[in-house]
């Protein structure tokens, strides 16, 4: 027996799984994110249907196949194949118009909203004039959330399992419906970003640029409206030095991947070798994390220490462990670091990156390299920002370098003792009982 309880099983596009509760929860989450100015990504699925079961009957032929299952050789065993057995492969490919499945039909009418349904795929269909093709229905379904709700992103799951060209369709879709949401929304509007797409392409990793290889052929899945892709290389990144990490990532994130970026994890949910899964780092971990260039994934717990290895699970139910709240109140120890102060750790980085792009999206340099301290500048025509950061320092009073950056008499909050320091002859002295500064206006 297993349960569905990631959400990746889908029966309906169109409905919440009640397990997490009902499209007003979702609304009202989005609003309540939005008002503390957090964005919204979510976690989209083109490829597959969830397994046949007695209650989840096969949809129809012309909609999906059910064999054969992926081998991985090549681009044709990774696209046009079922993921594992017993989950049905969307026919992506098809521009074949195809009736809805009979479940689906007898679904919505057993809810009311049969003709509601209906009335707004014939709207969607005549005002695009894509075909009735299995994709564009799901492309119609996905993009309602965002054309509803102002969902800010997506996560693509299992992007490579599908041609990359639907996904510069759902992109320039979602696009439209996102706009359609600020126009009727203006009050609720937090910028003027366009709608953001992240790639799940397992095993990609930034070494790779901006191509990923499937044996036979190199795709550039930053051609087809995705704006980043998660880095499955980061795990191993995370082994390399402070100045050695940031100094690469910022090469390749201002080179062959600029204008684009990648999103790193330490741990995530179905990665098996995550890095520090003892949970030994946890300092290290969260600092190369959330002080490396290109954009961070926290995963639940790594901000607390939760256990990666869970003795008697199967799989990657190891990863997926209860969140450790009870460790948190208690401030319990793992490792001989209190929970509190890896909490506290993250969450001063965690702020240090959210009022600072330049954290994340500038150009790295190291002013010195003992004692460790880097420089990061984001300049463009509508924005500037710029941060220095030390690493590894002695507590106590320690002079901070600016090499520059802050003209005299600048005053400058460092997130991590709190200190508010004035700059005098392109230097800053901080007087903290840590081993870290993070400097910024």
């Amino acid at each position: 027996k297993t349960y569905c309880f990631h959400g990746y099983w889908i029966s309906d596009w169109t409905s919440i799984d009640p397990n997490f509760g009902r499209e007003e929860d979702l609304a009202k989450l989005v609003e309540t994110a939005h008002a503390h100015g957090i964005r919204v990504i979510m976690d989209v699925i083109v490829n597959h249907t969830g397994p046949v079961t007695e209650l989840d009957p096969v949809w129809p032929d012309e909609w999906v196949r059910t064999e054969p299952q992926c081998t991985y050789q090549d681009y044709e065993s990774t696209v046009t194949c079922t993921l594992v057995k017993n989950l049905p492969d969307i026919l992506t490919e098809s521009d074949q118009e195809v009736e809805l499945p009979p479940q689906l039909l007898e679904k919505w009418a057993k809810e009311g909203r049969l003709e509601k349904e209906m009335t707004e795929l014939d709207a969607f269909f005549e005002r695009t004039g894509y075909p009735r093709a299995p994709r564009y229905y799901i492309i119609k379904w996905l993009t309602d959330f965002v054309r509803k709700y102002g969902i800010d992103g997506y996560r693509l799951d299992t992007a490579k399992h599908i041609e990359e060209s639907i996904w510069g369709e759902l992109g320039k879709e979602a696009q439209a419906a996102l706009e359609d949401w600020k126009h009727l929304h203006p009050d609720k509007v937090l910028d003027n970003n366009d709608f953001y797409m992240v790639g799940e392409v397992y095993g990609y990793g930034i070494s790779g640029g901006r191509l990923y290889g499937f044996g036979d052929r190199e795709v550039d899945f930053f051609n087809h409206e995705i704006d980043a892709m998660i880095n499955f290389e980061f795990k191993e990144s995370a082994k390399l030095d402070y100045e050695k990490l940031f100094a690469s990532y910022s090469e390749k994130l201002q080179g062959p991947l600029k204008g684009v970026s990648v999103v790193n994890y330490i741990s995530s949910h179905d990665d098996g070798g995550p890095f520090d899964k003892k949970r030994l780092k946890t300092i290290e971990a969260g600092t190369k994390l959330l002080l490396c260039p290109g954009a961070s994934q926290v995963y639940y717990g790594d901000e607390s220490s939760r256990e990666l290895d869970i003795p008697g699970t199967e799989g990657d139910a190891t990863l997926r462990s209860k969140m450790n709240w009870e460790e948190i109140e208690s401030n319990a120890v793992r490792n001989g670091v209190p929970t509190a102060e890896i909490l506290l750790h993250y969450q001063k980085l965690g702020q240090f990156r959210r009022d600072h792009p330049s954290v994340g999206a500038g150009i790295h340099h190291m002013i010195s390299e003992s004692p460790y301290i880097f420089s990061r500048v984001y300049d463009t025509d509508e924005y500037s920002d710029r941060v220095v950061a030390g690493l590894e320092l002695k507590p106590g009073k320690k002079q901070i370098d600016l090499n520059g950056l802050y003209e005299e008499g600048t005053v400058l909050r460092d997130y991590y003792s709190g200190l508010k320091v004035s700059v005098k002859g392109d230097k800053v002295t901080v007087d903290s009982p840590y081993t870290m500064v993070l400097l910024g206006l």
